[in-house]
C-alpha cells in the first residue's frame, strides 16, 4: 500500500514521526566518532550497575520487586535474545525452538552440581560446551532446510528436550531437579537468594556476549551471515560456503542460550521441564523482531520493553497481557521493521517516499559484501 493513503490517519502520522527520530538516531549513531560511542556504552554499563536503585525501582515496578525483575525476566530475555539475534537477525535461520539450548544449559547446571558435586564455574563452561554440541547436532541434518521446513525442525527439536527431560528419570522427570547450588562467593561477594549478584553477572555476561557478537558482524564471518540472510542462493555462488557458516550461527547461538540458563538454574535453585515451553522461544523471537532484527542495539531494547511492559502494567491484572498483545499487533502492522532496524533491513520493510532509492543501494552493497566475503 502507498505511504501517502496514510497520511489522513493521526496515528500513522504519529508513529512515521517517532519511526523517523528512531532511523535518525541509528543514522547519527553510525556516523558518530570514536570516543562518542565509547563514552555512550560507559554510561549505559554505568546505568545498568544504577538501575536495581530502589527509587529506580519505584517508577519501573511498582507491583513487583524490581531487582527480581532484573534478572528474570528482563536480563534472561535480554541475553537470550542477544543468542537469538545471531541465528535470526544475522544468518537470516528462522528457531522455532531456541527454549532448547537454554533449557540444556540449565539441566546441565543442575545435573553436575546436584549429582556430582562440581563447582558452578566448571559446570558453566561445560553447559556452554554442552549447549555448543547441541547446537551442531541439531543443525548438522536439518540446515539444508530453508524457511518454514526449518522452524518446524527446529520447533521439534524444542519439543524433543522438554518432553524427553519430563520422561528421564535420571534428570527428575516431571518433577524436576532442587537443591541446585549456587556459585560460590566471588571477591567477597555472595550468591544466595539475593538476586543482585546474580543481576549483576547477567550484566557482565551481556556486555561480553555483545562484545563477541559486535566483532563477528563486523568480521568476514559476519559478512557471511549477511550475506546468507540476503540471498543464500546468491550468497552459494558467490563462493560462500553457506551450510558452514549456518551451522557457525547456530553454535553460537546454542552457546549463548546455555550461558544463560546455566546462569538461571543457579540462581532459581529447583527447575521442572514446563519451565521450558515453546512460548518461551516465540517471546525471544517476537523481542528480536520488535526491537529491530539484525541490530543489537534495537535487539536489546526489544527484550527490555517484552520483558518489562507486562509486569509494568501488572496492575491491570488479566488485561494487561491482552493490552501487551494488542501494542505487539500495532506495531507490527504500522511498523514491521522494529523499534530500531538494521539499515538494510529498513530499507526492505520501510514503508518511506524513498525506499525503492534505498534499496537499490543497499542491494549494491551487499553484493559488494558477497564478493568480499568470496574471496
Amino acid at each position: 500500500m502507498n505511504a501517502n493513503s496514510h497520511s489522513g490517519n493521526p496515528l500513522t502520522s504519529l508513529w512515521r514521526t517517532v519511526g523517523g527520530l528512531s532511523d535518525e538516531v541509528r543514522d547519527r549513531w553510525a556516523a558518530a566518532p570514536g570516543w562518542t560511542r565509547w563514552t555512550a556504552y560507559v554510561l549505559l554499563i554505568a546505568l545498568a550497575v544504577i538501575a536495581p536503585h530502589p527509587a529506580i525501582g519505584s517508577f519501573m515496578a511498582p507491583d513487583s520487586h524490581w531487582p527480581s525483575l532484573l534478572f528474570s525476566p528482563i536480563g534472561t530475555f535480554v541475553l537470550l535474545a542477544v543468542g537469538l539475534n545471531v541465528v535470526v537477525g544475522q544468518a537470516g535461520l528462522l528457531d522455532l525452538g531456541f527454549v532448547a539450548f537454554y533449557a540444556i544449559g540449565a539441566y546441565t547446571m543442575a545435573v553436575f552440581g546436584t549429582k556430582y558435586g562440581w563447582n558452578f564455574w566448571g559446570v558453566l563452561i561445560i553447559a556452554i560446551f554442552m549447549t555448543a554440541i547441541s547446537g551442531i547436532v541439531l543443525g548438522s541434518p536439518t540446515l539444508r532446510l530453508r524457511g518454514d521446513y526449518l522452524a518446524i525442525v527446529t520447533l521439534g527439536f524444542g519439543e524433543i528436550v522438554r518432553i524427553t527431560a519430563q520422561n528421564t528419570d535420571y534428570i527428575g522427570g516431571a518433577r524436576g531437579i532442587t537443591n541446585i547450588p549456587h556459585p560460590p562467593s566471588l571477591f567477597g561477594v555472595e550468591f544466595a537468594l539475593d538476586p543482585l549478584p546474580y543481576y549483576y553477572l547477567l550484566v557482565a555476561a551481556v556486555v561480553l556476549v555483545v562484545i563477541v557478537a559486535k566483532r563477528l558482524e563486523r568480521s568476514r564471518v559476519g559478512r557471511a551471515w549477511e550475506a546468507i540472510r540476503e540471498d543464500e542462493d546468491a550468497a552459494e555462488l558467490m563462493g560462500v560456503p553457506t551450510f558452514r557458516f549456518k551451522l557457525l550461527a547456530f553454535f553460537v547461538g546454542a552457546m549463548i542460550g546455555g550461558l544463560t540458563g546455566a546462569i538461571w538454574a543457579s540462581k532459581v535453585i529447583a527447575i521442572q521441564p514446563p519451565n521450558f515451553p515453546f512460548i518461551l522461544s516465540a517471546t525471544i523471537l517476537a523481542a528480536v523482531v520488535l526491537g529491530g532484527s539484525g541490530n543489537l542495539p534495537g535487539v536489546v531494547i526489544g527484550a527490555f520493553l517484552v520483558a518489562w511492559l507486562p509486569e509494568r502494567f501488572r496492575g491491570f491484572a488479566d488485561y494487561r497481557i491482552l493490552i501487551f498483545g494488542a501494542a505487539l499487533v500495532l506495531m507490527m502492522a504500522l511498523r514491521p521493521e522494529g523499534l530500531l532496524p538494521a539499515r538494510r533491513r529498513r530499507n526492505v520493510l520501510g514503508n518511506g517516499e524513498n525506499d525503492a532509492g534505498a534499496e537499490s543501494g543497499g542491494t549494491a552493497s551487499g553484493d559488494a559484501g558477497d564478493k568480499e566475503v568470496a574471496k
